[in-house]
């Protein structure tokens, strides 16, 4: 007879787990209902087993930001509308529509039906819920505010996501369009020219200088396109792995930045989200040293800003301001800690710094206006440039060719 596990709360509130043996699903559901029980969870032991595969096999599928915003809202629904955190959390997994989040919102369950806190059972699962999530579910759980919190977590994700968005769709065509015209590029030097390269050979012409260097780039590509290929992947590689080392990713972190026309919107990007997290963080009810740990935490990826966070952790710590302390880093603009100093000064901080996330979201979005107007002609003359170059290449040999005709 199978056996199944289930969670259940009694008319006290209190929530317990166990299981029983039952010939099918519906009677042992009866069998719980008939003795008064509110039943949050149940599945077979065999269905359970199955699960946890299941979670081996997707351990690796990706969570995309929209899905947490998501399941941000749903949650903050549930808890504001009175509904258990325990029964909320099971119908968000038993609902989920991505296997992954359903497998790891079960493991939360369990842990916070165990007596553990949310915060905790989050921290868990560092690959789905980042430092933010945590400290910001910290914070709600601390102060009893928790679908409030929520809301601020979802409205924070749905910015961040937001922005993303709009740079993925400035940079999708011409994307498209860049690598068509590569395409097409090495199709010419792959397959056009060397015809009409051995063409002019029979022929016994005396080819014009940009003819011959096409040809040269053209036999060059031909013979060892392998072998270049082969280099390209390799340098890919190891430049990545050179990034993956503290060393390199430092170096790669002052290269991005300095970039002409990329780099200060790099920095603009990484100073809007530095600015509307702390701005949550500190209307949570996080403190202003945890939310510069949390901050520090988030941006592993770029180890300026951590470097630059750390210094001013340490200077918040021994009792300077904020503003002074952010100053010190050199990297924020005057600007910023400016603001910040004024925030400081009128007891308004979290508006003041939200106010500037603001102004830097506005930069970003006129910056993606201006690059996407901007662009696309760049790539159609650049690449229409580079075409007619090969296919001047290709003529001016031909007009040799009438006139030597024209002549006979």
């Amino acid at each position: 007879m199978p056996r199944f596990i289930y969670t259940i709360q009694d008319a006290q509130g209190t929530v317990t787990t166990g299981n029983l043996d039952a010939e099918d699903e519906d009677r042992a559901v009866a069998a719980l209902q008939n003795k008064g029980l509110f039943i949050l969870s149940i599945q077979s032991e065999t269905a359970q087993t199955k699960g946890l595969l299941s979670l081996q096999r997707f351990k690796r599928g990706r969570i995309s930001g929209r899905e947490l915003v998501f399941l941000g809202e749903q949650l903050s629904t549930l808890l504001g509308g009175g509904v258990p955190l325990v029964r909320a959390l099971s119908l968000l997994s038993e609902h989920s529509e991505n296997k992954n989040l359903g497998s790891v919102l079960s493991m939360v369950t369990k842990e916070v039906t165990a007596g553990g806190a949310l915060n905790k059972a989050l921290e868990k699962h560092p690959k789905v819920f980042n430092e933010i999530w945590i400290s910001l579910v910290q914070a709600g759980e601390v102060s009893g505010q928790l679908p409030t919190v929520l809301r601020q977590v979802t409205s924070y994700m749905e910015a961040q996501e937001n922005i993303k968005a709009k740079i993925i769709t400035a940079l999708a065509y011409p994307s498209v369009l860049a690598v068509m015209s590569v395409g097409v590029l090495m199709y010419f030097i792959i397959y056009i020219v060397p015809v009409f390269a051995q063409i002019f050979k029979d022929f016994n012409l005396k080819l014009p200088i940009l003819t011959q260097i096409i040809v040269s780039i053209s036999n060059l590509v031909a013979d060892y396109f392998v072998m270049l290929l082969v280099v390209f992947i390799g340098s890919i590689l190891a430049l990545r792995a050179y990034i993956a080392t503290t060393p390199g990713r430092l170096v790669w972190n002052h290269f991005i930045f300095g970039i002409p026309f990329f780099g200060k919107f790099i920095q603009n990007i990484l100073i809007e989200r530095l600015l509307t997290t702390m701005a949550t963080l500190i209307r949570s009810g996080v403190s202003i040293l945890n939310a510069v740990s949390v901050l520090e935490g988030a941006f592993k990826k770029n180890l300026i800003f951590q470097n630059a966070l750390k210094k001013a952790k340490n200077d918040i710590a021994s009792g300077r301001s904020i503003s002074e302390s952010f100053r010190k880093t050199l990297i924020f603009p005057g600007m910023v800690t400016e603001m910040m100093w004024m925030g400081e000064e009128s007891g308004k901080l979290p508006d003041i710094i939200e106010t500037l996330s603001k102004f830097y979201q506005e930069q970003i979005d006129q910056f993606i206006r201006r690059f996407s107007s901007m662009i696309d002609p760049i790539l159609v003359v650049g690449i229409g440039g580079i075409v007619g170059v090969i296919v001047m290449s290709i003529f001016m040999p031909i007009f040799q060719l009438s006139q030597i005709g024209g002549a006979m």
